[in-house]
């Protein structure tokens, strides 16, 4: 009696998407032990993001209707035909099959259509919020993306947006259609037999009631999933980034068993969800060969009852089909909402962020750029009586810091490990704000000024080299995107970076992630190059030299003396050989200025600088 292609159509349909579904379950989505947002901030972004798509969204939705009455017009017209047929009237049934030939090209044209614009409009809000959030993430401070984790930062702005997207298109195709389904198909049931509507509108509850069930149930355990995904992706970050330490400390068993209880936790989880869909999947296959036997067993009483035509079971029997179909599909999407929600809470969390680290309101009244100039005494920056303290710390990092940073000098910081001395480049490129005092750039407070335009006047190379991916040109243009090949191998050549003109590529060379295919040596040439091409008022070295051996330490510092003579610079290093020749050396001992001064000066009158000295004249060194 069920029309074997209408059900066939939508076994396959709720198949394929609890397939997608399930997939969508491994996608990395990650819940923290964070505080979750409300509903109506999560409500709003979502509205947010829906609205430039709103009348892509209305026709979605008016496609999927004509997909839903397509559908249940067919069985409508096939019970027509069958009772046309028994009684005999046969110039009827060309009728009744022009019409299911309609109503299943227009039902099927929408879904196609539907299916089309669901994705289009779920991939363009997941894109939207994507993007959103990667814009976002760009204007966070150090601290900020401290506190949020860089791991967490990357999941959200692609495994959390991806949650959504599918959500979304779940939403659509499998939730929305429902329970106008439903609805239609029980209020044609009654129209038929207000017996059979009576059996259909039970069954329905029936339904309702064990997907609710379900989703009462599976919906902790799905956030438990989130949370341990989480730490999965933790502890494979650590494995495979440690595993060079790990195999030279014969640690591998050990991590092995760390790996194995994170994915153990996982499985058992997704072990329990499984049952639950089991014993839903179960229940609701009872339910529909039930509602068949039930429909067929009560129909024919009232067929023979004279209260219904025979034609009448068959459209009976598919309005049930299509029921519980649906239900089933919208039963999957309404599992993940709370999961779209989680992702949609921590997207609001970072969109909601107040940088700690932002323009002022009159930033662009005091911008002033920083011209070139030839006065050598002329102050580029000064730090006037700068403190700064971590937030987590309970005592200053730095304290009561006061020097100047002249053009065509060159300021050398040096001091034991853990006594600030990184953190004054992050100060001066404003990854953090000052606690207490001012740096003064031009004259002008380094918060009053765009951080855009102050850290354009700023070339700066890290004390982890670090480079992208793609060429060393690529790389070199990081500093100045319109440096030509000249000015890239006279910055390569000032940087002792020669090794790159006997690649068989030259500037073409690859450069892997990171610049793992390059020496610890050569990359902090290269960075040293890449800050060379952009011309700047400030060089920023922060250690850069720790990886080159004596001769290329003192061929680079003999190299930099002139070509920098129009900028001031700032060298951090740990080696006196490295800065015995500064203009001016500032000694700090834990996060104080404890002499300032020339070599020779602090050899006479600083204690902390001519023991560092002597350590490192009798060979003992110092912790790089």
């Amino acid at each position: 009696m069920i029309a074997s292609p209408l059900g066939d159509r939508l076994y396959s349909v709720m198949y394929a998407m609890i397939r997608r579904g399930g997939a969508m379950a491994e996608v990395d989505t990650t819940t923290e032990n964070e505080p979750m947002l409300g509903k109506r901030e999560t409500v709003r972004l979502l509205v947010r993001l829906l609205k430039p798509y709103r009348w892509q969204a209305v026709a979605t939705l008016l496609l999927l209707m004509s997909d839903v009455i397509g559908m249940l017009y067919i069985p409508t017209e096939l019970s027509a035909m069958v009772n046309a047929a028994i009684s005999r009237q046969g110039a009827d049934l060309g009728v009744h099959g022009a019409r299911m030939l309609v109503a299943a090209i227009a039902g099927s044209g929408g879904c196609i259509a539907s299916y089309y614009m669901a994705s289009r409009l779920a991939a363009n809000v997941g894109r939207d919020l994507r993007m959103a959030v990667y814009k976002k993430s760009l204007g966070l401070s150090v601290a900020d993306f401290s506190r949020i984790g860089t791991g967490s930062m990357i999941t959200r702005t692609m495994g959390d947006a991806n949650v959504v997207q599918q959500t979304l298109m779940m939403s659509f195709v499998m939730l929305a259609p429902a329970p106008v389904a439903c609805v239609v198909a029980i209020a044609l049931s009654f129209a038929t037999d207000w017996q059979m509507g009576v059996v259909l509108l039970f069954v329905t509850v029936m339904m309702l009631v064990v997907t609710a069930l379900a989703i009462m149930r599976a919906t902790p355990i799905f956030m438990r999933m989130q949370e341990l995904v989480d730490a999965m992706n933790t502890r494979l970050r650590e494995s495979i980034t440690g595993v060079r330490v790990i195999r030279a400390f014969g640690r591998q068993r050990m991590d092995r068993e760390r790996l194995d209880t994170t994915f153990e936790g996982y499985a058992r989880s997704a072990i329990r969800v499984n049952y639950v869909f089991t014993l839903a999947d179960s229940l609701t296959f009872f339910l529909m060969n039930g509602v068949e036997v039930l429909i067929t067993w009560v129909g024919a009483n009232r067929v023979g009852a004279l209260a219904m035509q025979i034609g009448s079971i068959s459209a009976l029997v598919n309005y049930a089909m299509i029921v519980m179909f649906m239900m089933m599909m919208a039963q999957f999407a309404l599992l993940q909402i709370p999961r779209a929600r989680a992702c949609l809470a921590r997207a609001v969390e970072v969109l909601d962020l107040e940088p700690r680290v932002k323009d002022a309101p009159d930033a662009e009244k005091h911008h002033r750029k920083l011209t070139a100039r030839t006065d050598e005494t002329r102050e580029v920056v000064r730090l006037d009586h700068v403190s700064f303290r971590f937030d987590d710390a309970d005592e200053d990092t730095l304290c009561d810091l006061t020097f100047a940073l002249r053009r065509g000098e060159t300021t050398a910081v040096i001091g034991n490990t853990g006594s600030g001395k990184s953190t004054i480049a992050k100060l001066l490129l404003r990854l953090f704000d000052v606690t207490d005092g001012a740096i003064l750039v031009d004259g002008y407070d380094l918060r009053s000024l765009p951080q855009r335009e102050a850290r354009a006047h700023v070339a700066y190379v890290p004390q982890q080299a670090w480079l992208f991916s793609g060429t060393i040109a690529d790389n070199l243009r990081h500093g100045a995107p319109d440096a030509t090949d000249e000015e890239l191998w006279h910055a390569l050549d000032v940087a002792q970076a020669t090794f790159v003109r006997e690649l068989p590529d030259g500037l073409a060379s690859r450069v892997s992630q990171g610049g793992k295919n390059f020496s610890g040596g050569q990359r902090q040439r290269l960075a040293i190059a890449r800050a060379l091409v952009r011309k700047a008022d400030l060089y920023v070295f922060d250690d850069s030299f720790s990886a080159l051996d004596f001769k290329t330490d003192a061929a680079l510092r003999h190299a930099l003396k002139g070509e920098l003579t129009d900028a001031a610079t700032l060298l951090i290093a740990q080696r006196v050989s490295t800065i015995r020749d500064a203009s001016q050396i500032v000694v700090l001992e834990e996060g104080r200025v404890v002499g300032i001064g020339t070599h020779d000066e602090l050899m006479e009158t600083c204690d902390a600088y001519r023991e560092i000295e002597e350590s490192q004249t009798r060979g003992g060194g110092v912790d790089e």
